[in-house]
């Protein structure tokens, strides 16, 4: 009875922990969840407010049965967290709307049926600024969303200015990278720049290390400056992990073979070790990209195939904690389907996902027991060298305000000089 009341625990905490995350997958049968903004998948999810931008939503449900998916669009505050408004004070148009672009796959081991929508559509416009869930519903269960796609909208506001240097308050050009930050607001009706404005600061968009919460180092009149400040300091980590298939036949990278085992493809991946010295790639900061080099159309020609991932260099799992895969396509989750499980046998962390044909960056995250980020260390190091994305996003919610409006970001990179 004890053993049976845990796993529906278990099972209870891994939902709610993956509804607490921005973008995430809440079913198995569910994939490849994408959210794309102007047809960039390099670039973060933000469009402006009343322009011609648009962001795509799309996914994969492993079937060729049509479904009858709805969504549905919720504003939040800067922390995610639902925004005290009503939906007329955000949307013009109907908030339930069925997602009707939809396709089966053609030719693939693994049948799926491919769903797209964009937002805004002629069904309805978004009318503020700031952070936008979009929780996808099936017919079968209108309470409990499969999936939940999350993007910004932004109104300029703000000016930021942002570098971030490897010579940082603890060391110099070692493990650490420290972010500093300059946000102008000449002409703004300001009364508590500490209380009106919040600043998040990404990592590589992982949303396990978000700095948020700071406060101004140094206040001037229009401006705030964000200097010297401990939490700004990251660890550098490593340059991503990456892995291509283009092709099911030929031209992979990374990839140590690929085999068929009916009725689906498998992959597996060249073994890995902890990386001990920097290790310079021209990767993607964690994203993925779905591709195949020999379809009409990817997004439905494109298969799926098991990949296989090996950590060797443990001759015994590391106590206190776990290893999980890391990367845009685990949606920042550190639930059991993201997890490594070490083999006695082999003395190797192993894992296995189910991917669709592409690139993919990924990182070996360790993650203690009671913690919730993830340590680069024990996997990758920590080099300064490496090439990390950040990006800064400014809010603003003036006294009185029912709302967090997004004025303003920076995007920024680290690069050796």
């Amino acid at each position: 009875m004890k053993k049976i009341l845990y796993i529906a625990l278990l099972a209870w905490a891994n939902i709610h922990l993956a509804m607490a995350q921005t973008t995430c997958v809440n079913v198995p049968h569910i994939k490849t969840l994408q959210v794309v903004a102007n047809d960039n998948w390099m670039a973060p999810p933000i469009i402006h407010l009343n322009t011609a931008d648009r962001v795509e939503i799309s996914f994969d449900e492993l079937t060729h049965e049509y479904h009858r998916y709805t969504y549905k669009i919720t504003h939040c505050n800067a922390d995610w967290t639902p925004s005290d408004l009503f939906d007329t004070d955000y949307l013009q148009g109907f908030n339930d709307n069925v997602i009707e672009d939809w396709e089966n796959s053609l030719n693939t081991t693994m049948l799926y049926t491919h769903y797209r929508f964009t937002l805004p559509n002629d069904e309805v416009q978004l009318l503020l600024s700031g952070n936008y869930r979009v929780d996808i519903f099936g017919e079968d269960n209108e309470e409990t969303p499969v999936a939940q796609a999350s993007f910004s909208v932004i109104e300029p506001r703000v000016g930021v200015s942002a570098e971030v240097s490897s010579n940082t308050d603890i060391d110099t050009n070692e493990s650490h990278q420290q972010v500093s930050f300059t946000v102008n607001y000449p002409g703004m009706n300001v009364t508590s720049p500490q209380a009106e404005f919040k600043t998040r600061v990404y990592q590589n968009l992982r949303t396990d290390n978000c700095v948020t919460n700071l406060q101004p180092t140094y206040l001037q009149p229009g401006q705030m400056q964000f200097v010297h400040n401990r939490r700004l300091i990251f660890p550098a980590g490593n340059e991503y992990r990456r892995f291509e298939i283009f092709n099911l036949h030929y031209g992979y990278q990374d990839v140590e073979q690929v085999q068929y085992f009916n009725p689906y493809y498998h992959a597996t991946l060249y073994p890995d070790q902890p990386r001990t010295n920097y290790s310079y790639d021209q990767d993607q900061d964690g994203r993925f990209f779905i591709r195949y080099d020999m379809a009409d159309d990817t997004d439905t020609e494109a298969d799926y195939l098991f990949v296989h991932f090996t950590l060797e260099g443990f001759d015994n799992p590391l106590p206190n904690g776990r290893f999980y895969l890391n990367g845009n396509f685990t949606y920042g989750q550190f639930t059991p389907s993201c997890a490594l499980t070490y083999n006695e046998q082999t003395r190797a962390y192993e894992g296995v996902q189910l991917l669709k044909m592409g690139v993919y960056n990924w990182l070996y995250l360790f993650v203690p027991e009671g913690s919730t980020v993830g340590q680069t260390a024990p996997a990758s190091g920590n080099f300064y060298e490496t090439e990390n994305e950040y990006l800064i996003l400014v809010y603003h919610r003036p006294f009185g305000g029912r709302y967090d409006k997004l004025v303003g970001l920076s995007s920024v990179k680290f690069e050796q000089e």
